[in-house]
């Protein structure tokens, strides 16, 4: 995806996210975040997003701590999470392309960073909404939970501190059946997932095949959907070691 699309994913991403935690209301219960209402998400979303804005508008080029979350509630929380959110998507519009500022995973530069990943936290913090309301989460566009299946395996679990380990050494073949891209990741007991991304079958058979549309593996690898989401063929322990041990946390 181009950052031009990164940038349209996540204005449509946050506010498809306001719009489900209004219908919910902030006592909703988070099935997706045991533990969280819908105030704790808008608190947490817009605390990243006013963190992510200051790296892009400020280029600032080494890490600092965020504000921490704010105390509001109510109307006040969610016009605070719309105008953070409406603000980080005006950063991140009128960055140039040249911007240099600090990252946290590898990306063709800062900007593409930025949008990429605020784009995939929203894009995933919208289901999380979601799930709170009757019908659950809503579909994902296939490229953008594509790309966020792509990030996941390519550049969190690529990273030495990825927990996902296996007592010996298996594959795992994640297949989507709408935009035709296939993750070959090979496991291990001590390094981190390493991850190949095709547009068919490469390295031979895989121990566990995960299949279906782009969204519903997403959301799956997110941990925001059941393992009976998708198709599942070979060995059930692989997934089960990865959604033990995959989850993406603040800290």
């Amino acid at each position: 995806m181009k950052t031009t699309e990164h940038i349209q994913a996540l204005e449509a991403a946050g506010l498809g996210l306001a719009d489900a935690a209004a219908e919910a209301g902030p006592d909703a219960e988070v099935p997706t975040c045991p533990g969280w209402r819908i105030r704790d998400l808008l608190r947490h979303t817009a605390m990243v997003h006013r963190w992510a804005t200051t790296f892009v508008a400020e280029g600032r080029t080494a890490f600092h701590p965020g504000g921490g979350e704010t105390t509001l509630d109510g109307e006040e929380l969610l016009a605070h999470f719309r105008e953070g959110h409406a603000r980080l998507v005006a950063a991140l519009r009128a960055a140039p392309e040249d911007l240099e500022c600090w990252t946290f995973l590898p990306a063709p530069s800062p900007l593409a960073f930025w949008a990429r990943r605020q784009a995939q936290e929203t894009t995933v913090h919208r289901a999380d909404a979601e799930s709170a309301l009757a019908g659950g989460p809503g579909p994902v566009d296939p490229a953008v939970a594509a790309d966020g299946i792509d990030e996941l395996f390519g550049a969190f679990h690529a990273r030495d501190r990825s927990r996902v380990r296996t007592p010996e050494p298996r594959t795992l073949r994640v297949r989507t059946t709408d935009t035709d891209d296939v993750w070959t990741v090979r496991l291990s007991p001590t390094d981190p997932p390493r991850t190949e991304r095709a547009l068919h079958v490469t390295g031979g058979p895989a121990d566990t095949e995960l299949s279906g549309p782009a969204d519903l593996l997403y959301l799956t690898l997110w941990n925001r959907l059941p393992a009976g989401a998708v198709t599942l063929t070979g060995d059930e322990e692989i997934l089960r070691v990865w959604r033990e041990t995959s989850a993406i946390t603040w800290s």
